[in-house]
C-alpha cells in the first residue's frame, strides 16, 4: 500500500456568504460552516483513502468569530493522523471581510474522524502516512493522543468517589482542552499566516489542493 504525504491529501473550499444562510441579523448560520467543513472533511480522506468515506466523531469544533453575509470563507482540510481504517482531519476555517481589507482570521476550527469503507459498506484499510516534516511528525502525535484519549473514554470512565461518571468525563475532557489551547494557538498564527502570504483567489465552490 502506498504511503501519503500530509499535502497530498490537502483540500481548500471557497465560498462567499449569501443572505440565505444567515439569520435575520446578518449573522451567518452555525451549521451552515459545519456543512461546509464536512465536506472538506470527506473530500481529504477521500482523495486519502481512494474510497468512500464516513464521518465517526467531531473532536474540539470551536467558534472563534461571528460570520457575516458577504465574507469569504476559506475552508482547509488536512489528514493528520491515520489509523487502520480511520482518519483525522484538521479542518481550519478562516474568514476574510472583503469590504475591510482586513487580514484573514480564525473562524471555526475542529477535528473530523473519517472511516474510509469498502464497497460492501465495511471498515477498510488505509495507507500509512509520510510523516516527512516536523509539523506533520508533531501533528501525528497529536491525532494520536486523540485517538488513545477517544478509546480510553469508550471503556468507561472511573467515576470520583461520591461522583458520577458524567464528572469524571467533564474533568478528562477539561485536562485534555487545557493542554492542547497553547499548542492549537501556536499551530493556528501559522496556518494564518501562510494564508495571508498566499492570498491565491480560489473559485466559488472550488476544491482542489495547494
Amino acid at each position: 500500500m502506498k504511503e501519503c504525504k500530509m499535502k497530498d491529501s490537502r483540500i481548500v473550499i471557497s465560498e462567499v456568504m449569501m443572505p440565505s444562510q444567515a439569520n435575520p441579523n446578518g449573522n451567518v448560520h452555525g451549521g451552515e460552516i459545519m456543512k461546509l467543513m464536512d465536506s472538506a472533511a470527506y473530500a481529504a480522506a477521500r482523495r486519502y483513502a481512494r474510497s468512500n468515506v464516513v464521518t465517526a466523531r467531531v473532536d474540539e469544533l470551536e467558534f472563534h468569530l461571528p460570520i457575516r453575509i458577504g465574507d469569504l470563507v476559506v475552508v482547509t482540510a488536512d489528514i493528520v493522523y491515520v489509523g487502520h481504517s480511520s482518519m483525522e482531519v484538521a479542518v481550519n476555517v478562516i474568514v476574510e471581510d472583503l469590504d475591510d481589507g482586513g487580514d484573514p482570521q480564525l473562524g471555526l476550527s475542529a477535528y473530523f474522524t473519517m472511516v474510509a469503507l469498502d464497497r460492501n459498506a465495511r471498515p477498510k484499510s488505509v495507507p500509512p502516512l509520510t510523516l516527512d516534516t516536523e509539523e506533520a511528525r508533531a501533528a501525528f502525535e497529536e491525532g494520536k493522543r486523540r485517538y488513545e484519549a477517544h478509546k480510553a473514554r469508550k471503556r468507561g470512565a472511573v467515576a470520583p468517589a461520591g461522583g458520577c461518571v458524567c464528572d469524571a468525563i467533564a474533568q478528562q475532557t477539561k485536562a485534555a482542552h487545557t493542554a492542547h489551547t497553547a499548542k492549537r494557538s501556536e499551530e493556528v498564527k501559522v496556518h494564518i499566516l501562510h494564508i495571508v502570504q498566499e492570498k491565491n483567489a480560489v473559485p466559488r465552490g472550488a476544491a482542489f489542493p495547494v
